[in-house]
């Protein structure tokens, strides 16, 4: 029954993205819902995050994460996301707006977003505003974020809890990779596998431009190839043409600029789940060896003192 609930729920939600997807495309497109739906698992077992599919462009990201942990313990995985803020990109409407950002972040099994009450008022502050939740009832340990202003949010903090091996079998205390993946702008490619207006366009053949028909979508250029057959090519608002009504194009030759500005990064980095019986018996090691330096010392200064009584005597 919980299992038929789930599903029909899943499927309002998506059912819902769509239609905001229609309504406010240039916010949606980048919503993870679609990735959500589609793949099982984002990282491919190439190791290629699946938001690659639809942001064709590389961009760089970074990350950073505590060399160690404890178990039972919240931390920060900081994703910086860095790009000129002076940028414009297309939107849907074909009109210049600011980037949105957005961001995946893999984590090990076991490890899981930080309930509220377990942060910190340092950690609510650096993370208000921004909503992080996990990929999948089945992928706990992944985390998505976005779409959201990219101006202000250029660095995500997401809250992580490490787990306790006491509690699951499939955690031990090891060395673990950590991906990340981040995009900034709206992608090339929409969700339903045709292009969006954030992308170059070119010609299918090779002909002459015979018509350049505006429309309110965008323009229609009707294109008549060296067999005679005319073939129209239809450009969404937002693109600007690069040829005029009488041009000779070849094949692949582009037809409008490359309006994207933004693009995908994926990056990883490794943490160490510690275990506390090891730290305390580090630091006990630690102790003990410095305190028989203490006493080597002592032994020594005793030892002079002796020679030199005796050498007086």
């Amino acid at each position: 029954m919980r299992n038929k609930l789930h599903n029909a729920l899943k499927s309002i939600l998506f059912a819902l993205s769509l239609t905001v997807c229609i309504l406010l495309p240039s916010i949606s497109e980048a919503f993870p819902i679609f990735a959500q739906q589609a793949y099982e698992n984002p990282r491919e077992a190439t190791g290629r995050i699946v938001c690659a599919n639809c942001h064709l462009a590389q961009k760089p990201v970074e990350i950073e994460v505590p060399q160690g942990v404890l178990p039972d313990s919240v931390f920060e995985v900081v994703v910086e996301i860095p790009y000129d803020k002076s940028l414009q990109q297309v939107t849907a409407t074909g009109a210049k707006g600011p980037l949105n950002v957005g961001s995946v972040l893999v984590l090990p099994e076991g490890f899981t977003l930080a309930p509220k009450e377990r942060l910190t008022p340092e950690l609510q502050e650096k993370t208000k505003g921004v909503v992080i939740s996990p990929y999948s009832d089945s992928k706990q340990n992944i985390l998505v974020v976005g779409p959201i202003p990219g101006n202000d949010h250029q660095t995500i903090i997401f809250p992580v809890l490490a787990p306790n091996p006491a509690d699951n079998k499939n955690v031990h205390f090891i060395k673990y990779p950590i991906y990340v993946g981040a995009n900034r702008g709206r992608g090339q490619i929409n969700p339903t596998g045709d292009k969006s207006n954030n992308t170059l366009y070119s010609s299918p053949v090779e002909g002459q431009i015979k018509n350049i028909a505006k429309t309110e979508a965008g323009f229609t250029l009707s294109i008549q190839s060296k067999s005679g057959d005319v073939v129209e090519t239809k450009v969404p608002n937002g693109p600007t043409l690069l040829v005029k009504q009488g041009d000779k194009v070849t094949a692949d030759q582009p037809l409008t600029i490359d309006p994207n500005v933004g693009g995908f990064g994926q990056g990883e980095t490794e943490i160490v789940l510690q275990s506390p019986a090891r730290v305390k018996g580090l630091i006990a090691f630690f102790f003990t060896v410095i305190f028989a330096q203490i006493m080597l010392v002592l032994k020594k200064k005793q030892f002079e003192r002796v020679q030199l009584a005796e050498m007086n005597f």
